[in-house]
């Protein structure tokens, strides 16, 4: 069965840090293009960081020099560790992923495969 799993999320504080883990069942994470994307209640969907098939990242404006993305094939899973947390990254994070031959997308649910989501809630 083909599927992603997000985990990872949790309430924290201002300035605590998170590592969101995405796994994949059924596929080979690491020939696909991966992403983060996050929606906060009301607005639109968000791409928050990207990881290529050729390992070449990306990270929205907000988050760069905070959040850092990465893979371990091994485990199947894409990483997304969060430093410096702000109330305004309080959101349902979602990872997708999708074949190298098209542009990423701009939510979630316009890849090829995608999770559940994970929340992730900053209170001060």
């Amino acid at each position: 069965q083909v599927r992603l799993d997000e985990s990872g999320g949790d309430s924290v504080q201002i300035g605590e840090s998170l590592r969101l883990s995405c796994t994949a069942s059924g596929f080979t994470l690491g020939e696909t293009d991966v992403a983060w994307y996050r929606r906060q209640p009301g607005n639109e969907c968000e791409l928050v960081s990207s990881i290529s098939v050729e390992g070449s990242t990306d990270y929205t404006d907000s988050v760069k020099g905070r959040f850092t993305i990465s893979q371990d094939n091994a485990r199947n899973t894409v990483y997304l560790r969060m430093n410096s947390l702000k109330p305004e990254d309080t959101a349902i994070y979602y990872c997708g992923a999708k074949d190298s031959d098209r542009p990423t997308p701009d939510c979630y649910n316009h890849m090829d495969y995608w999770g559940k989501g994970t929340l992730v809630t900053v209170s001060s």
